[in-house]
Formats: C-alpha cells, sequence, structure tokens
C-alpha cells in the first residue's frame, strides 16, 4: 500500500548508515561531510513479526511472506533550509512525499566525525530542523489565504471550512509550535492532510548511540527519550555502528553476536516495529499450504479495503471474510480446529480487521 516513512536529521547524524543497515545495501553513500545524500533512496524492509512463522507451521505453508514498509533516506537539512539553505526546499518537498518521519538525532560524541554546527546537543539538533519545518508550514499556509479568502467572497463553500482550518493551522505555527498540535473534529483529518504539512506528520526519533550505549543508552538519548514523552512522540535508541555491522553477518550468526554484546534482538527491529506503530498500521495475516503471508492496512480499516490489499478484484466482489483471531488459530491447531470450535466468524462489509486477523476473502467475479 506504498507506506513510507522518511529518514531525516542533520548531516552527519547516521542517516545513511542506518538506511544501509535496514535494507542491507550500500544504496546510500555514508559520508562523512554535508548532504553526502541529494537524491532520496527508497529502501524496502520486512516487518519482524513471529506469528507468522507460527502460522506458517500449522498451515504447514511452503513460504513465509512478511509484510513490508518503505524508508526513505532523505538528504540532512541544516539550519535555513526554508529559506534554501544547503539544498533547502528540495529536501522538504521530497519530506512532503513520506506519511511519517523517522527523526535520527546524533547522541554520540566522536572527533572523527564532524558535526555541522560543531557541538553535540541533540535537543538543539531537534530543535533546528522542527524551527524549518514549521518556517516552511508557516509559508505555504500563508501562501494560501489570500486565493481562499477570495473564494470564499465568491461563495465556495468548501472553501470556508479549508479557510477556518488553515487559520487554526497558523496559530501555533506563529507561536513556535507544529501545526499536528491543533485540535480537530475527526470529519477534518482528510481535509488536514491535503494541506501537506511537514509538522502535522507524526515523528519517531532515533537516538543513535555509541556502541557501548546500545543496550541502556545515554544521557543525550535519556533527553530526547524525555522530549519525546513530553511531545507524545515516540523514540527508540540503537547504535548505527552496532546495526551496519550485524547487516555485513550471515543470518545464522547475528544471534550470538548480539548476545555477546548483552542486546537481545537488532535496534533496526525496534525501529521497523516503532515505525509500523507511528504509522498507525495493523497486521492481518493469510494461510494456506501455498504461503503465510502478513498484509498492512491502516487501523480502523474495515474488511472490503483488507481485501483490496490483496487485490482489487476481492474488493470490488466482496461477500464476507472468514476470519479467526490469531490466538484462537493458534490455540486450535489452525484453521479446522478454529472452525470445528465455532471460533471462525463470518464478517461482513462492515468489520473493521483487528491486528492478527487471520482471513479468507470470498468474492463474486
Amino acid at each position: 500500500m506504498g507506506f513510507r516513512c522518511g529518514i531525516l536529521g542533520l548531516p552527519n547524524v547516521g542517516k545513511s548508515t542506518i538506511f544501509n543497515a535496514l535494507t542491507a545495501t550500500a544504496a546510500a553513500e555514508a559520508a562523512n561531510y554535508a548532504f553526502s545524500t541529494v537524491e532520496p533512496n527508497i529502501g524496502e524492509v520486512a516487518v519482524p513479526d513471529p506469528r507468522l512463522a507460527e502460522l506458517a507451521r500449522l498451515a504447514k505453508s511452503a513460504e513465509i511472506v512478511p509484510t513490508r514498509l518503505s524508508f526513505v533516506d532523505i538528504a540532512g537539512l541544516v539550519r535555513g533550509a526554508s529559506r534554501g539553505e544547503g539544498l533547502g526546499n528540495q529536501f522538504l518537498a521530497h519530506i512532503r512525499e513520506v506519511d511519517a518521519i523517522a527523526h535520527v538525532v546524533r547522541c554520540f560524541a566522536d572527533d572523527d566525525i564532524t558535526h555541522v554546527e560543531d557541538r553535540i546537543d541533540p535537543i538543539a539538533d531537534i530543535e533546528t530542523i522542527e524551527t524549518e519545518l514549521m518556517l516552511a508550514d508557516l509559508e505555504s499556509l500563508e501562501r494560501r489565504v489570500e486565493g481562499l479568502e477570495k473564494r470564499v467572497r465568491g461563495g465556495d463553500k468548501e472553501s470556508v471550512d479549508m479557510l477556518d482550518l488553515v487559520n487554526r493551522a497558523l496559530v501555533p505555527l506563529r507561536d513556535g509550535k507544529p501545526a499536528r498540535s491543533i485540535e480537530r473534529r475527526p470529519e477534518e483529518e482528510k481535509t488536514f492532510h491535503t494541506l501537506g504539512l511537514l509538522t502535522s506528520m507524526p515523528v519517531l526519533y532515533v537516538c543513535n548511540v555509541d556502541e557501548a550505549s546500545a543496550a541502556s543508552g545515554n544521557p543525550f538519548s535519556a533527553a530526547v527519550e524525555a522530549r519525546a514523552a513530553q511531545e507524545g512522540a515516540a523514540a527508540v535508541t540503537i547504535s548505527a555502528k552496532i546495526e551496519a555491522e550485524i547487516a555485513l553477518l550471515p543470518r545464522e550468526e547475528r544471534g550470538e553476536y548480539l548476545s555477546a554484546i548483552g542486546l537481545s534482538e537488532p535496534g533496526l527491529d525496534r525501529l521497523i516495529r516503532a515505525g509500523y506503530r507511528l504509522l498507525d498500521l495493523v497486521t492481518f495475516f493469510t494461510a494456506g499450504p501455498k504461503e503465510a503471508r502478513a498484509w498492512t492496512v491502516t487501523r480502523g480499516s474495515r474488511a472490503p479495503k483488507a481485501a483490496g490489499v490483496i487485490h482489487t478484484d476481492f474488493e470490488r466482489g466482496f461477500i464476507r471474510a472468514e476470519t479467526i483471531a490469531y490466538d484462537d488459530y493458534v490455540t486450535l491447531g489452525g484453521e479446522v480446529g478454529a472452525r470445528d470450535a465455532g471460533k471462525m466468524r463470518l464478517e461482513g462489509k462492515e468489520y473493521v480487521v483487528a491486528d492478527g486477523d487471520v482471513m479468507h476473502f470470498r468474492f463474486a467475479t
């Protein structure tokens, strides 16, 4: 479905190193100078989910197909980007194309890696980026006002609501607060999204720490976590250096390496899952002899939309969804056991898909 999480931050904070490790490629050039990434690199990653292997075992599936997310490595922003500094608006345009932001913050000291502002202060880095995004949003909205006012005077009813929303979004931006902080009604969400505001996107702070701090973090990452909690945002702590090393190891050696350095799983697994939650996504499954597969929909999606993720014909001709909760499927030994125990439900067009549903769609051709 094209869910995209943009990786951004100041230059030299580890964005491209993290992206390379995520995609296990060298698609993004990781270099110790500003603007080493100019065009955004895009990589798809599998979302780790242990439920899928268990479903495959019970269904005797020949293949396992995880659900996936796209991560976009966006070049480093600098102070003044909203006025065209660095590569400026070119980067800001790339950010508008994603659904959420993974903001990589430098939480380590290293004299061999320069900082674009010659200091290590993750909170100041966050404020630099957010200020540029807010300034870009402010300029974008202020340009809209005059045209909307003309349309309102001409009797355009839709423009009345749009102008009201724009004016309400301008209030926090002029006060130095992100646009996502405005209160809005559920029915306004779709219109609000069309404004394309950079500071309306959900944010995940990625604290890039030194190797010694990978397991427990450090004072820098603690400050970022506190900031995230205050904003209602999310935060994860990882070491880009460690993740880059893990990505080069054969899969069978990764567990031993992680255990040796006191980690239970790669930090990137936590990053991917956090990005998945940030986008407010849920997973449903299909399982059979051919494959066990995970699929992604936005939370609150109804059954026909989920069917359409598999194939558009399924959505157009949707009749019903044979649905088993994951726990029931596993506890009762698979589809046959769940059906015999009365745990297979026939759900219609209004059913809201729950995370973990194992589904089989019936449709008319």
